[in-house]
């Protein structure tokens, strides 16, 4: 297996979601928790992981990240709270 990841971060319990990609998951949160990239997730300060899933391959992961970004709200819920309850 391949060291891709699929992610989700939270601003806080039912806050705002955003969904990404990385080859490598400690990194890439360490940016985003410290706004080390500039855009969404510094913007409305989402910095909490609440889920991730391990890949493959990058392909593979580009196409869950797709997938997972085109579901409404409810489903990513779901998905976080199955794995993650608190």
């Amino acid at each position: 297996m391949g060291n891709c990841f699929v992610y989700i971060l939270a601003s806080q319990k039912n806050g705002t979601l955003y969904v990404g990609v990385t080859n490598d998951l400690v990194r890439r949160v360490y940016e985003h928790k410290n706004d080390l990239v500039k855009g969404f997730t510094s913007k409305y300060r989402v910095h909490c992981l609440v889920y991730y899933e391990q890949a493959v391959d990058i392909r593979s992961a580009i196409t869950r990240e797709k997938r997972i970004k085109k579901w409404n709200r409810k489903w990513k819920m779901e998905l976080i709270e199955a794995e993650n309850p608190g």
